[in-house]
């Protein structure tokens, strides 16, 4: 070896190398195991229960996720003030690397607090929330407050698709 050159790590071969035969294509999802996400609320009456029955997951509460629990966290708060300010300090935990080490967040979701369209001040808030995060909405469901849960709802086809509830 000559001084001043660099060598590369030796790589053996055992066996002849072969090609795989010519085959149909296997889909980029074949060998991918489902996601499994927690659902943590950042206050009561989020609608994580809800939620985790409708797409499923793990239904956190308000808790962090145990050991056996699946540390993929999606974070849940309603759309008024107080659930908009308590969802943003948990986003700001993970932020500063305060949370329980080993938890992933994956985004939020925020389940819609009333019927129609947020006033300005709070889907500004809600702007401001998908600078920083994903943000997954879902509407105002009546028939999920007579228990009725069945499919989710067309509006949250990218949040069905996350956590695999799409059908």
């Amino acid at each position: 070896m000559q001084t001043g050159m660099r060598q590369g790590p030796e790589i053996w071969i055992r066996g002849p190398v072969t090609t795989p035969k010519p085959g149909p294509p296997e889909p980029a999802h074949a060998h991918a195991a489902a996601r499994r996400f927690s659902w943590v609320g950042t206050h009561g009456g989020a609608g994580v229960s809800t939620l985790a029955a409708v797409y499923g997951g793990h239904d956190g509460g308000r808790a962090w996720p145990g050991p056996g629990d699946p540390p993929s966290v999606l974070l849940v708060a309603r759309t008024h003030a107080a659930g908009l300010d308590t969802v943003a300090g948990a986003v700001e935990i993970f932020r500063r690397g305060q949370a329980p080490p080993g938890l992933d967040l994956d985004g939020v979701v925020l389940v819609a607090d009333a019927p129609g369209r947020l006033p300005r001040p709070l889907a500004q808030r809600v702007k401001s929330l998908e600078a920083v995060i994903d943000v997954y909405r879902v509407p105002w469901v009546p028939s999920w407050r007579l228990g009725e849960l069945g499919h989710p709802p067309r509006e949250t086809a990218p949040l069905a698709r996350l956590t695999g509830a799409a059908r």
